[in-house]
């Protein structure tokens, strides 16, 4: 029904079925979704944070704490949303879409050095681009030092 567009729907059986078991993981991350889709991040929140409490795993999982602390940032609740994007990454290394969203929560928090270097290490894990493989190695090197710049043979602070 959510990928279909009959979002009420969707939020009318979720709700239902949430009442004949209101810890079930997987009903409780698809209420979040559904609601999160909805434009209703406020209320999806705590069915996230159920989902992921009851024992939620699996890509199921990924995709409640990438819906979460997505949820958290949208609301405000910026310390929230880079601890819950953290532990995302944490479990799913290798999942690009978790690590963008992780570096937007660290810019919306004022963590702008750590934003850039997540940012940069999603485009070099994930891009073909060949520009972008011909200058991998700068590339990398300003990830580790996103305010510096490379000058007469070592890092300098940037004028």
């Amino acid at each position: 029904m959510r990928d279909a567009g009959q979002l009420e729907q969707s939020r009318a059986l979720l709700m239902r079925l949430i009442t004949n078991d209101p810890d079930d993981p997987f009903v409780n991350y698809q209420a979040g979704w559904t609601l999160d889709r909805m434009g209703l991040e406020t209320e999806a929140a705590p069915y996230y944070e159920r989902a992921i409490a009851s024992g939620l795993e699996g890509d199921n999982l990924r995709g409640a704490l990438l819906g979460l602390g997505s949820t958290y940032r949208v609301i405000g609740r910026d310390a929230d949303a880079v601890r819950t994007l953290a532990a995302g990454v944490a479990r799913f290394p290798d999942d690009g879409a978790m690590r963008a969203f992780y570096a937007l929560a660290l810019h919306s928090a004022g963590e702008h050095r750590r934003a850039t270097q997540e940012f940069l290490r999603v485009i070099l894990a994930s891009s073909a681009d060949p520009q972008i493989v011909r200058y991998r190695d700068a590339l990398t090197e300003y990830m580790e030092h996103p305010d510096e710049v490379w000058r007469d043979g070592a890092w300098h602070a940037r004028p």
